[in-house]
């Protein structure tokens, strides 16, 4: 049986449709005559676990002869070897078809692994916030301070580091206050991530925002520009929240699970605030040898005042009777120490208490504005001190400041003399200088009646009216 030959191919014509043509080896070809030319579809004849079967070859011209016979010699070694080549030509394009939908898989996983902080920003400014403003504020403040410095920073790369730089080039710019802005809403954000794929497998650490204490890289004299202030009955909640805490601890069968009450020392810092409309961190810093009780006089000396770019004035607080009995009550907790408030834990020197304690223990306790999904170590974790249900959004000891100060405005007390009851610095240094009047009448008045609006409010009485002082 001779070879087929390309030249025998050629000169088939249209009367050949249908001609068988045979060459050793097993190929057979079978000529079709159409409207596209002369064909000739090849096949391989051959015996399969000892049934006769033929397998395609491809067809002459679209495929030259050698390659029709390099496709019968490849078919040839699997019959060999018992193995269909139908089934193996099944199973090859399966395998290419696995290997492109794998290859496929691996460049979607590592786009998703490559996803940059931007990325993550533009999904959440699309389906995780919605402010009044449509969010044009988050997106200015964004795009000029913080995708600039970590947009492009791989999700899963970033660190506390990046955010620290982050805010020591807003702070350097001295933009302090768009940097808590900027801090606040950059947690946010991190934190709306680590409850959703695929951010959260991105952010394998955790939130890195967890471990920047930002109000360490803030100005001594920056205040947090805030207007909340508790109104009566927020106040009354907040003492009857006291009570109620130490009637249910005092009633738990198991002490070590139920809710432990606000520390007394803590509760006393807090009235204070309000009653003295003191700053916190000059309450905590206070020495016995200052508070004169019997004269109803706590002194402040210039060095625990909190200053604006250094500049400090000592101050007097008159105590009203509300803030007295709570220095009172104080003294037998701490009297033997020199510091009202001292630290529990120090076994070097004694101290005051950090200044940052009494605002973490309410922030605590307040979990419900916080961004923590599970409690700091040996820190409570609850909002047993949310006021009126959230609906006016975390309190803190400086708005306590806030609402006594607030109070005395609406008792006719002068902005003037709230300024001083404050220890704010008078504007201007001819004022400084000259204007030596010391107020204390005025103050001691101010300070009389914010006490005695709140002995009204919480005995639940006269809220409005003042209670005037009994005649000695």
């Amino acid at each position: 049986m001779s070879k087929i030959t390309v030249k025998e191919l050629e000169a088939l014509s249209a009367a050949d449709d249908g001609k068988i043509l045979r060459e050793e080896g097993g190929i057979v070809g079978r000529v079709r005559a159409g409207a596209r030319g002369i064909t000739v579809w090849f096949r391989y004849d051959a015996k399969l676990n000892g049934i006769k079967r033929d397998y395609s070859l491809g067809t002459w011209p679209k495929k030259s002869l050698a390659d029709i016979r390099a496709e019968r010699d490849r078919i040839r070694v699997l019959v060999a070897d018992g193995i269909d080549p139908n089934a193996a030509k099944k199973a090859e394009r399966i395998q290419k078809q696995q290997a492109i939908e794998e290859t496929i898989r691996q460049a979607e996983q590592e786009r998703i692994e490559n996803q940059t902080v931007k990325d993550l920003f533009d999904t959440w400014i699309a389906d995780g916030v919605a402010r009044q403003d449509g969010n044009a504020e988050l997106k200015r403040l964004f795009s000029k301070d913080v995708l600039p410095v970590i947009g492009k920073k791989p999700l899963r790369e970033l660190s506390d580091k990046d955010i620290l730089t982050m805010l020591r080039r807003m702070l350097k710019r001295g933009v302090t206050r768009q940097a808590v802005i900027a801090y606040n809403d950059v947690n946010q954000m991190l934190a709306w991530g680590e409850k959703r794929q695929p951010w959260r497998g991105l952010l394998i650490d955790g939130n890195p925002c967890d471990l920047v204490d930002v109000g360490k890289l803030l100005p001594a004299d920056y205040e947090e520009e805030r207007d909340r202030i508790l109104s009566p009955a927020e106040i009354r909640e907040l003492r009857d929240i006291y009570e109620r805490m130490d009637t249910d601890y005092a009633a738990a069968t198991n002490k070590r699970s139920a809710t432990r009450p606000v520390d007394p020392r803590t509760r006393i810092a807090l009235w204070l605030c309000l009653g003295t409309i003191c700053r916190i961190g000059e309450l905590l810093m206070a020495r016995w040898e200052h508070v004169d009780l019997d004269a109803g006089v706590w002194f402040i000396p210039r060095e625990n005042v909190k200053g604006h770019r250094g500049k400090k004035q000592e101050h007097f607080v008159f105590l009203n009777d509300f803030s007295k009995r709570q220095f009172q009550a104080l003294k037998e907790l701490t009297g033997e120490s020199a510091w009202c408030f001292p630290a529990k834990n120090r076994k070097s020197e004694e101290t005051h208490v950090c200044l940052k304690s009494v605002s973490k223990q309410c922030g605590d306790r307040q979990v419900r504005f916080k961004n923590r999904s599970k409690p700091l170590k040996g820190r409570a974790f609850d909002n047993s001190l949310v006021l009126a249900g959230g609906a006016n959004d975390e309190w803190t000891p400086h708005d306590l400041r806030r609402t006594g100060a607030s109070m005395m405005q609406g008792l006719g007390v002068s902005l003037d003399v709230i300024d001083r009851c404050q220890n704010h610095l008078l504007a201007g240094k001819v004022r400084r200088v000259y204007l030596r009047h010391d107020y204390e009448a005025e103050k001691t008045e101010a300070w009389r009646k914010l006490g005695n609006r709140l002995e009204a409010i919480l005995a639940g009485g006269a809220e409005i009216i003042e209670i005037r002082a009994t005649a000695q």
